[in-house]
Protein backbone atom coordinates (compact mmCIF):
# COMPACT_ATOMS: atom_id res chain seq x y z
CA UNK A 1 0.00 0.00 0.00
CA UNK A 2 1.30 3.51 -0.92
CA UNK A 3 1.29 5.92 1.79
CA UNK A 4 0.25 9.33 1.56
CA UNK A 5 1.52 12.45 2.51
CA UNK A 6 -0.22 16.02 2.69
CA UNK A 7 1.50 18.62 0.48
CA UNK A 8 1.97 22.49 2.40
CA UNK A 9 -1.45 23.10 0.10
CA UNK A 10 -3.03 19.92 1.68
CA UNK A 11 -2.65 18.25 -1.46
CA UNK A 12 -2.59 14.31 -0.97
CA UNK A 13 0.11 13.04 -2.65
CA UNK A 14 1.66 9.54 -2.40
CA UNK A 15 4.71 8.81 -1.23
CA UNK A 16 8.10 7.49 -2.79
CA UNK A 17 7.74 3.94 -4.19
CA UNK A 18 8.20 1.48 -2.18
CA UNK A 19 11.35 -1.15 -2.71
CA UNK A 20 9.27 -3.99 -3.92
CA UNK A 21 7.18 -1.76 -6.35
CA UNK A 22 10.76 -0.12 -7.95
CA UNK A 23 12.02 -3.95 -8.40
CA UNK A 24 8.95 -4.56 -9.93
CA UNK A 25 8.83 -1.74 -12.60
CA UNK A 26 12.71 -3.21 -13.38
CA UNK A 27 12.03 -6.34 -13.56
CA UNK A 28 9.51 -5.36 -16.31
CA UNK A 29 11.89 -2.95 -17.77
CA UNK A 30 14.59 -5.62 -18.16
CA UNK A 31 11.85 -7.78 -20.17
CA UNK A 32 10.92 -5.40 -22.36
CA UNK A 33 14.61 -5.03 -23.50
CA UNK A 34 15.44 -8.61 -23.29
CA UNK A 35 12.26 -10.16 -25.56
CA UNK A 36 13.70 -7.58 -28.35
CA UNK A 37 16.77 -8.46 -27.99
CA UNK A 38 16.36 -12.06 -27.98
CA UNK A 39 14.56 -11.96 -31.10
CA UNK A 40 17.13 -10.04 -32.94
CA UNK A 41 20.02 -12.64 -31.77
CA UNK A 42 17.66 -15.30 -33.24
CA UNK A 43 17.27 -13.37 -36.55
CA UNK A 44 21.12 -12.62 -36.76
CA UNK A 45 21.90 -16.64 -36.10
CA UNK A 46 19.30 -17.97 -38.92
CA UNK A 47 20.90 -14.84 -41.02
CA UNK A 48 24.38 -16.28 -41.23
CA UNK A 49 22.98 -20.00 -41.03
CA UNK A 50 21.31 -19.06 -44.41
CA UNK A 51 24.41 -17.65 -45.78
CA UNK A 52 26.39 -20.31 -45.04
CA UNK A 53 23.85 -22.85 -46.29
CA UNK A 54 22.93 -20.92 -50.12
CA UNK A 55 25.67 -20.08 -51.84
CA UNK A 56 25.66 -19.09 -55.53
CA UNK A 57 25.37 -21.72 -57.64
CA UNK A 58 28.54 -22.71 -60.30
CA UNK A 59 29.31 -25.78 -62.22
CA UNK A 60 26.31 -27.67 -62.89
CA UNK A 61 23.12 -25.94 -63.23
CA UNK A 62 20.61 -26.41 -60.49
CA UNK A 63 17.32 -27.81 -62.22
CA UNK A 64 14.43 -25.83 -62.21
CA UNK A 65 10.82 -25.96 -63.57
CA UNK A 66 8.02 -22.99 -63.77
CA UNK A 67 5.21 -22.18 -65.35
CA UNK A 68 5.24 -19.08 -67.42
CA UNK A 69 2.74 -16.65 -67.43
CA UNK A 70 1.22 -17.99 -70.51
CA UNK A 71 0.77 -21.59 -68.68
CA UNK A 72 3.32 -23.51 -70.17
CA UNK A 73 5.76 -25.54 -68.35
CA UNK A 74 9.32 -25.26 -68.59
CA UNK A 75 12.23 -27.26 -67.37
CA UNK A 76 15.87 -26.75 -67.59
CA UNK A 77 16.08 -30.33 -68.65
CA UNK A 78 13.80 -29.84 -71.07
CA UNK A 79 16.36 -27.02 -72.62
CA UNK A 80 19.68 -29.47 -72.70
CA UNK A 81 21.61 -29.21 -75.69
CA UNK A 82 20.64 -25.34 -76.42
CA UNK A 83 22.32 -22.08 -74.56
CA UNK A 84 20.37 -20.95 -71.82
CA UNK A 85 20.20 -17.31 -70.73
CA UNK A 86 17.99 -17.18 -67.37
CA UNK A 87 17.56 -14.11 -66.12
CA UNK A 88 16.09 -13.04 -62.82
CA UNK A 89 14.35 -9.52 -62.33
CA UNK A 90 11.51 -7.73 -61.24
CA UNK A 91 8.93 -4.50 -61.95
CA UNK A 92 9.98 -2.87 -59.34
CA UNK A 93 13.55 -3.29 -60.01
CA UNK A 94 15.20 -0.01 -61.94
CA UNK A 95 18.16 -1.63 -62.76
CA UNK A 96 16.08 -4.29 -64.88
CA UNK A 97 14.93 -1.98 -66.73
CA UNK A 98 18.11 -0.96 -68.02
CA UNK A 99 18.29 -4.30 -69.32
CA UNK A 100 14.96 -5.13 -70.51
CA UNK A 101 15.69 -3.73 -74.06
CA UNK A 102 18.64 -5.49 -74.74
CA UNK A 103 17.92 -9.23 -73.76
CA UNK A 104 14.49 -8.99 -75.68
CA UNK A 105 16.85 -7.71 -78.80
CA UNK A 106 19.14 -10.77 -78.32
CA UNK A 107 16.51 -13.18 -77.70
CA UNK A 108 15.13 -12.62 -80.65
CA UNK A 109 18.07 -12.37 -82.62
CA UNK A 110 19.13 -15.32 -81.05
CA UNK A 111 16.56 -17.63 -80.96
CA UNK A 112 17.07 -19.63 -84.04
CA UNK A 113 20.84 -19.90 -83.24
CA UNK A 114 19.71 -22.70 -80.11
CA UNK A 115 19.85 -19.87 -77.12
CA UNK A 116 16.87 -20.02 -75.22
CA UNK A 117 15.94 -17.04 -72.99
CA UNK A 118 14.04 -17.29 -69.77
CA UNK A 119 12.96 -14.67 -67.26
CA UNK A 120 11.72 -15.63 -63.55
CA UNK A 121 10.15 -12.64 -61.71
CA UNK A 122 11.48 -12.70 -58.24
CA UNK A 123 9.36 -11.65 -55.44
CA UNK A 124 6.76 -9.63 -57.26
CA UNK A 125 2.97 -9.18 -58.25
CA UNK A 126 1.39 -10.80 -61.05
CA UNK A 127 -0.10 -7.70 -62.68
CA UNK A 128 3.02 -5.64 -62.68
CA UNK A 129 4.91 -8.23 -64.24
CA UNK A 130 3.05 -8.68 -67.28
CA UNK A 131 2.95 -4.63 -67.17
CA UNK A 132 6.54 -4.53 -67.25
CA UNK A 133 6.29 -7.68 -70.09
CA UNK A 134 4.24 -5.63 -71.79
CA UNK A 135 5.80 -2.57 -71.73
CA UNK A 136 9.21 -3.50 -72.75
CA UNK A 137 7.47 -5.96 -75.41
CA UNK A 138 8.98 -9.43 -74.18
CA UNK A 139 8.52 -12.21 -76.11
CA UNK A 140 11.17 -14.70 -74.49
CA UNK A 141 9.18 -16.84 -71.93
CA UNK A 142 8.97 -15.70 -68.25
CA UNK A 143 6.85 -16.67 -65.45
CA UNK A 144 7.11 -16.27 -61.80
CA UNK A 145 9.34 -17.45 -59.53
CA UNK A 146 6.83 -19.11 -56.86
CA UNK A 147 8.10 -19.42 -53.63
CA UNK A 148 11.32 -18.10 -54.77
CA UNK A 149 12.53 -21.49 -55.20
CA UNK A 150 14.92 -20.86 -58.37
CA UNK A 151 16.21 -18.05 -56.70
CA UNK A 152 17.02 -20.09 -53.81
CA UNK A 153 18.81 -22.58 -55.23
CA UNK A 154 20.89 -20.90 -57.81
CA UNK A 155 21.52 -18.42 -54.31
CA UNK A 156 20.54 -15.21 -56.04
CA UNK A 157 21.26 -11.69 -53.72
CA UNK A 158 19.19 -9.57 -55.61
CA UNK A 159 17.91 -8.73 -59.13
CA UNK A 160 18.89 -8.34 -62.14
CA UNK A 161 21.12 -11.50 -62.28
CA UNK A 162 21.70 -13.59 -65.40
CA UNK A 163 22.75 -17.34 -65.65
CA UNK A 164 24.50 -18.27 -69.12
CA UNK A 165 24.16 -22.17 -69.58
CA UNK A 166 25.57 -24.15 -72.05
CA UNK A 167 24.31 -26.70 -73.98
CA UNK A 168 25.48 -28.90 -70.92
CA UNK A 169 23.90 -27.72 -68.65
CA UNK A 170 26.76 -26.36 -67.09
CA UNK A 171 27.07 -22.32 -65.86
CA UNK A 172 29.95 -20.49 -67.71
CA UNK A 173 29.02 -16.81 -66.03
CA UNK A 174 26.84 -15.28 -63.58
CA UNK A 175 26.71 -11.20 -64.10
CA UNK A 176 25.33 -9.94 -61.25
CA UNK A 177 23.54 -6.45 -62.51
CA UNK A 178 21.76 -5.21 -65.32
CA UNK A 179 23.92 -6.23 -68.79
CA UNK A 180 23.71 -2.54 -70.68
CA UNK A 181 25.89 -3.60 -73.53
CA UNK A 182 25.44 -5.51 -77.14
CA UNK A 183 29.48 -6.13 -77.14
CA UNK A 184 29.26 -7.62 -73.44
CA UNK A 185 26.24 -9.54 -74.55
CA UNK A 186 27.68 -10.82 -77.54
CA UNK A 187 30.89 -12.23 -75.25
CA UNK A 188 28.57 -13.99 -72.72
CA UNK A 189 26.35 -15.58 -75.43
CA UNK A 190 29.62 -17.12 -77.19
CA UNK A 191 30.52 -18.97 -74.20
CA UNK A 192 27.44 -20.91 -74.72
CA UNK A 193 26.64 -21.40 -78.19
CA UNK A 194 25.62 -25.10 -79.01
Amino acid sequence: MTEMTTSPDNVTMPSAETPSRRRSVRIWQAIFVLIPLGFVGLLAVRLIQTNQSEHRASGAAPPFSFTTFEGETITLADLRGQGVVLNFWASWCDPCRDEAALLEASWRREQDNGIVFLGLDYLDQEPAAKAYLAEFDITYPNGPDLQSAAARRYGIKGVPETFFIDAEGNIQEIVIGPIVSEARMNELLDKIRP
